[in-house]
């Protein structure tokens, strides 16, 4: 199914016909963003945690074998006599090793349970930032290609006024100034259109390093679309859920988890340790002249017993950096605790103030549309002048462009907040998308 998905969305996005929606460019995202890619590589070797620790607790064979050619003068004392002995001695030897009482192993183990589970929030954290980097990117894009189309409104609109005053000029019923006016807007209008087909093409080769692909048109988003506040509609919630359950807690509380069982295990460095140990094996060996080799074969089994006495203070040393470093994951932990709680409150205010914001330029886009053609009624009939026109333009340009930015950006804070809380998924990309018309291409 996964593939059959990346198929389409590799078939949509090469499509000049319709526009590509978010959810098919955040597929093609998952297929394409190396930083994703990387990141669920770095997943697989963080789970290699879990047996690496177990194996600590599971017992070790190894096999050893040696064959040695032995060439020997030996020369005696009181006769002088030299004899040379020349023979191959050989051997294997397979051992058993069992832990019994390891200590430190068993917190070792636990220690990387806690590793696998920092790997796991990782990708999580990657996931949640490939979504975020899709939207800006995508926002991006979308946020150019109004401001480009504004502006070439704009731009338009001071063209048929700067002929209408050249006309006026022409017959007598307005002055050069009119004229002047018009040109020097209708310039600057043209150097603003520049400028934005500039920032056009550079927000789409971002949106291309992500997805590996030229984007081509994109959805916009809706005239009709109904932005909706967060819910729960209490800050209180959403700051209490981010401390508990941000990504940047959830990764420090697990170092400051590891940590404190880094005490443990360091100062189980005291503590005896106890292995089942059993050997077999074989050696052949000489005995007593060239021609008499002897063949042995041994088993064995037991237990061994190491206490640890004296290590020149190493043990203790290191059990007190472990004691440091368990404080500083605390105090790191909190700081954690403190700057998800900070952007939930951000993140929070930024929809809440972003649909009051959203709200009210609408209402001044229909205002500004009203203003603009009463100054052109006005200029018409004698009571305006040509620079209250181009104003009333210009207005109409700024505030069309600075809604589609409010609508944007409180669509960006609802899924920044959703992150701050580690809630952000699939599902959050879906609902933004559900606001997008594919038939919008541009």
């Amino acid at each position: 199914m996964k593939k059959i998905a990346a198929l389409f969305a590799a078939a949509s996005l090469s499509s000049s016909l319709y526009a590509v929606d978010l959810m098919q460019v955040y597929r093609a995202a998952q297929e394409n963003d190396p930083t994703f890619a990387a990141a669920q590589a770095t997943l697989d070797a963080g789970r290699e945690k879990l047996p690496q620790g177990r194996a600590g607790l599971l017992p070790s064979l190894t096999l050893s074998g040696n064959t040695v050619w032995n060439d020997n003068d030996i020369t005696l004392r009181n006769t002088g006599a030299l004899t040379n002995t020349r023979y191959n001695s050989h051997g294997y030897t397979l051992a058993l090793s069992q832990p019994l009482f390891r200590w430190q192993n068993w917190i070792a183990y636990d220690q990387s349970k806690l590793q696998v589970m920092q790997a796991e929030a990782n990708f999580t954290q990657a996931r949640q930032d490939l979504i975020l980097r899709v939207a800006q990117a995508y926002f991006d894009v979308l946020y150019a290609t109004e401001s480009l189309a504004a502006v070439r409104a704009n731009k338009t609109a001071i063209a048929q006024q700067l002929e209408s005053a050249q006309k006026n000029f022409e017959v007598g019923t307005a002055t050069i100034t009119d004229t002047h006016e018009a040109q020097a807007r209708f310039d600057l209008a043209s150097a603003q259109e520049i400028a934005a087909e500039s920032d056009l093409e550079v927000k789409q080769s971002a949106l291309q390093v992500i997805i590996g692909k030229h984007p081509g048109p994109l959805a916009q988003t809706r005239k009709e679309a109904e932005l909706q506040p967060p819910q729960p509609r209490d800050m209180g919630a959403w700051v209490e859920a981010a401390e508990k359950n941000g990504i940047a807690v959830q990764l420090q509380q697990a170092t400051a988890e590891i940590a404190a069982r880094e005490v443990d295990k360091q100062r189980a460095g005291h503590y005896p340790t106890l292995d089942l140990v059993a050997n077999k094996g074989s050696n052949s060996t000489l005995v007593s002249s060239p021609n008499t080799m002897a063949e042995t074969d041994f088993q064995n089994i037991g237990v061994q017993l190491n206490v640890p006495l004296f290590a020149g203070g190493g043990t203790v040393s290191r059990q007190r950096e472990a004691v440091a470093n368990r404080a500083a994951a605390q105090s790191t932990l909190e700081t954690a605790r403190r700057a998800s709680a900070q952007s939930a409150r951000q993140y929070y205010l930024g929809v809440v103030n972003g649909l009051a914001q959203v709200k009210a330029l609408k209402a001044a886009m229909i205002s500004s549309q009203s203003a603009l053609e009463s100054n052109k009624l006005g200029y018409e009939v004698g009571v305006r002048i040509n620079i209250d026109v181009l104003n009333a333009e210009n207005q109409v340009y700024v505030t069309r462009r600075d809604l589609a930015k409010a609508v944007l950006d409180t669509l960006l804070s609802q899924l920044r907040l959703k992150a701050a809380t580690a809630a952000l998924g699939e599902e959050d990309v879906a609902a933004i998308n559900a606001l997008l018309d594919p038939s919008t291409a541009q």
